[in-house]
């Protein structure tokens, strides 16, 4: 049976089933303007595209493999497609993510985990939303445990959750065994309806309730966990989700743009 990729970062990893999630240590807040609410602290998730950071990973990653030749133009292209549909609500990536899989089988997990480095620490991490942190911080401060909750493979998730300091990353997980990509991806996927299984698994092994929990997205396909948790927050959402949540009166936030000061 394929693994995931182990212990990345000082990450450890349990896969097969919905309590699927990258695990790591340290710790994460609503916009400054929104007041916390007492009680007992729960759990706030975050997404990481377009909400954490203000690109879509997945696309810009494509490109970068398909300018270093590791990726077929036909395959790139049919991929920003669905990755585009999926971030707009409008199509869901269970055959293209399964798809991404495929693409890696039996290559050696070394390359791929150097270039997913590089990425992140070249393009991703300079594309953090300017009032990300004073958010992950706000939840920090307030005593909550903080989890990203992503579409992004373990190779993204991992680092991200690390440079927040979050206590959890949930994401989907390519299989290896031994130094090799499977092709295959644990289940259940981690979007849409299966982010809601992931939240839940971490809700029910740290003793909270999805009720008492936050979740910041910019994505309608997001929309089955944000109608679970009791704290939804709309970052930069796409234009169905905006109407969404303004139809619910759940509170729409700006974090800035990258490279911008943090909004006041």
């Amino acid at each position: 049976m394929g693994s995931a990729y182990p212990r990345r970062r000082g990450l450890t990893t349990t896969c097969g089933g919905p309590a699927l999630s990258a695990r790591m240590t340290a710790a994460a807040h609503p916009p400054p303007s929104r007041r916390l609410p007492a009680g007992r602290p729960a759990i706030a998730f975050f997404d990481l595209d377009k909400t954490l950071i203000g690109i879509n990973s997945a696309q810009v990653w494509l490109r970068a493999e398909l300018r270093a030749g590791l990726v077929r133009r036909r395959d790139a292209a049919r991929g920003a497609v669905w990755i585009g549909l999926y971030h707009a609500g409008f199509a869901r990536l269970d055959a293209a993510v399964r798809d991404a899989a495929l693409a890696v089988a039996g290559a050696e997990v070394g390359p791929y985990a150097a270039r997913s480095d590089l990425f992140w620490a070249e393009v991703v991490l300079p594309s953090l939303r300017p009032g990300a942190r004073a958010a992950v911080e706000a939840h920090r401060a307030a005593g909550e445990r903080l989890a990203l909750i992503t579409s992004s493979s373990q190779f993204l998730a991992g680092p991200a959750a690390a440079a927040l300091g979050l206590d959890h990353a949930l994401s989907n997980v390519l299989l290896v065994e031994g130094d090799r990509f499977t092709g295959r991806m644990a289940e259940p996927l981690c979007f849409g309806a299966g982010k809601v299984a992931h939240a839940e698994a971490l809700a029910a092994e740290t003793g909270h309730s999805l009720a008492d929990c936050a979740f910041y997205t910019d994505s309608y396909s997001d929309l089955p966990l944000m109608q679970r948790v009791g704290r939804p927050v709309a970052v930069h959402p796409d234009p169905r989700l905006r109407r969404a949540a303004q139809r619910q009166g759940w509170l729409i936030a700006d974090w800035g743009q990258p490279g911008a000061p943090p909004p006041r």
